[in-house]
């Protein structure tokens, strides 16, 4: 199959991975999805077919990425699919409220391994592709969090800190090879992951950014519509 430009989008069930995933299809791209809920990620599918843009059907890859082994054979598994890949989006991300004399062993794995490990070992998955073409763009999904920290959001916010810094490592070593990074760390967006963690009172609707304007964001990064420095973090606060 060549579909033209290929794009693997994580945590592409809900969200502002399902919102990049579908507005990164609508421009065409033919869009890899990754996440753990398989029939989430048929629904993303479907609403990317509806949206009359690319014209390779989307590809279904249910795998937990914050664990090595299933992430990069995903990765493989679309590069073989499509015969290339253009675009990482890592989007899937974890996060809990608790205290720093709260954390637990296991919170902290979680946390750290879905925000930044999941990122490090699909860009090291997908690097040989890259390298291959001379070409390829990584966009990470950070937080506001990682500059500006919510009070029982230390694990997390260190994890997104990371993530940006990680981009800024991604960007310089790729330069040699015709890839670039760039980080967006949004303001609260309205996700069940925020709605699972903050009420509306705490956090009114009205304050929050939604998923299909960071996707844009993204979709832009991707595309080639926003400028960006490669390995800089773009901070998304508003509309």
């Amino acid at each position: 199959m060549n579909p033209g430009k290929v794009a693997i989008v994580t945590g592409a069930s809900s969200g502002i991975g399902r919102a990049a995933a579908i507005l990164l299809g609508k421009a065409g791209y033919a869009v890899a999805l990754l996440g753990r809920r398989q029939a989430a990620l048929e629904d993303t599918a479907r609403q990317i077919a509806q949206s009359g843009g690319s014209t390779a059907p989307a590809l279904v890859l249910p795998a937990d990425v914050a664990q090595p082994q299933p992430g990069r054979r995903a990765v493989e598994h679309a590069a073989q699919h499509f015969g290339r890949i253009d675009a990482l989006v890592n989007v899937a991300g974890y996060a809990q409220l608790g205290t720093i004399d709260a954390i637990t062993i296991e919170d902290w794995r979680r946390t750290i391994d879905t925000n930044l490990s999941a990122v490090a070992f699909l860009t090291a998955a997908v690097w040989p592709i890259f390298h291959r073409q001379n070409a390829g763009i990584v966009v990470n999904v950070s937080s506001m969090a990682s500059i500006d920290p919510f009070p029982g959001f230390a694990t997390y916010a260190s994890a997104k800190a990371a993530v940006n810094m990680f981009t800024l490592c991604t960007a310089r070593e790729g330069e040699a090879i015709g890839v670039r990074a760039v980080a967006v760390a949004p303001g609260a967006v309205e996700t069940p992951m925020l709605r699972s963690l903050f009420n509306e009172e705490t956090i009114p609707p009205g304050k929050t950014l939604t998923p299909e304007h960071v996707g844009a964001v993204i979709r832009d990064c991707v595309t080639g519509a926003r400028a960006f420095v490669s390995g800089e973090t773009i901070q998304v606060l508003s509309p």
